[in-house]
């Protein structure tokens, strides 16, 4: 019975084969645009994520001031860090890998006749440690060049580039400012950061360099901690925190001078907006389902008073009218079968090319394919159980007499 059903159904879209297909289109529609919105909006949490984790692993950042990255005027006026403060965080928190003091200035970087501003970050020869960041060529400071403040440098991609292009730069001297330093190492390729910042725009050299030859002080302004895998960063975070309130002797009540930034709270944050604002467009998309199974409904209603004769000729030689509504259920669920997998096509290209042209991961969710497919079924059973309903109630006496 079902399969005759089904065969009816099939003979029906075929001689309508323009109506059918204008029908089904609100069902194509909604199906690509969930999947569309859907998996751009997956691929995106993902860059997020994968940006964010270019920082550092299990990376806690720490700086001077109150607020999101240290930043406004309580970041100027809190007293800098000290190394003694580096390594008593070495020393007294368990759970740390690596531990490297950071301070920051801006210079301009000259080689020959090529030139490039750029930022300038004095640290130790645990700075690579703690943000993950192998070098490309070349090697880190030595012991006894972070202890002199040697003039020596490593240069990110971005700087090389710029000063060198495709000449290898190990070994010869540029100048930052003022200073000439030599470059003894090329950093590799990192991109952009989570927060849109090119982090290859960059030039390290040992600590007390920045300090003494161009900042002209010895603070420390942020402290970078990289906590060893399987040690819970909160932990850490609380024991940096405490610590910190000691050695900085802030009262019991009084407000941190200081701020740490846990890298994994940081991407929880952006990762559950970016899976609020994904379910938002997706929601939004299945609209255009709802509005399909309208149109869906209404041309089954129209099918159903066209061919009112022939329900009448088929209830009056005896079909049943579980029969009728069968043929009817059959035809609305085919038509939003086809619909859901043309949809699926459609979607996924499209979030093909989209995801291509936005530069971000495709990443292909079979659950919500599924779930699109199983919505715009349910969608024709749903708006198509009522014409059918209707066809199955036919008087077989006044059909026969319906013109």
């Amino acid at each position: 019975m079902f399969w005759n059903a089904m065969l009816l159904a099939l003979r029906e879209i075929r001689r309508n084969v323009l109506r059918s297909s204008l029908t089904i289109l609100g069902i194509v529609i909604g199906v690509a645009a969930v999947i569309t919105m859907v998996t751009i909006g997956q691929g995106a949490t993902a860059q997020v994520q994968a940006d964010i984790q270019k920082l550092g692993t299990n990376l806690l950042q720490v700086f001077r001031g109150q607020g999101f990255g240290g930043g406004g005027g309580a970041r100027s006026s809190a007293a800098p860090f000290t190394l003694e403060d580096v390594t008593a965080i070495e020393n007294d928190i368990s759970g740390v890998r690596a531990v490297a003091p950071s301070s920051n200035s801006g210079a301009q970087a000259i080689y020959g006749n090529a030139n490039w501003s750029t930022q300038v970050t004095g640290t130790s020869d645990k700075y690579l440690e703690v943000r993950d960041w192998p070098l490309a060529s070349g090697r880190n400071f030595s012991e006894s060049e972070l202890r002199a403040g040697a003039a020596v440098c490593m240069l990110g991609d971005t700087v090389k580039q710029e000063l060198f292009g495709n000449q290898d730069p190990i070994g010869i001297s540029i100048r930052l400012g003022k200073l000439s330093c030599q470059v003894i190492g090329l950093l590799s390729v990192k991109g952009q950061s989570g927060f849109g910042q090119n982090q290859d725009d960059i030039v390290v050299v040992p600590l007390r360099t920045l300090q003494r030859r161009m900042a002209g002080n010895s603070d420390v302004n942020a402290i970078m901690v990289s906590a060893r895998d399987g040690v819970s960063t909160e932990k850490v975070q609380a024991d940096l925190e405490r610590l910190l309130r000691e050695r900085r002797k802030i009262r019991e009540g009084a407000e941190d001078d200081f701020n740490v930034r846990d890298l994994k709270e940081v991407t929880s944050a952006f990762t559950n907006s970016s899976k609020v604002l994904t379910a938002l467009l997706g929601a939004v998309a299945a609209v255009s389902l709802v509005v399909g199974g309208v149109g869906i409904m209404n041309i089954m209603l129209v099918s159903v008073t066209e061919r009112t004769r022939e329900i009448g000729t088929r209830l009056a030689v005896g079909a049943m009218a579980r029969d009728v509504l069968l043929q009817f259920l059959v035809e609305a669920v085919t038509l939003a079968a086809f619909g859901g997998i043309i949809g699926i096509a459609l979607g996924l290209s499209t979030a093909l090319l989209a995801t291509s042209a936005f530069h971000v991961p495709f990443v292909l969710n079979l659950g919500i394919v599924f779930l699109s497919f199983a919505f715009s079924a349910a969608v024709g059973i749903v708006f198509g159980f009522f014409p059918a309903r209707r066809a199955a109630q036919l008087d077989p006496i006044e059909a026969l007499r319906h013109e």
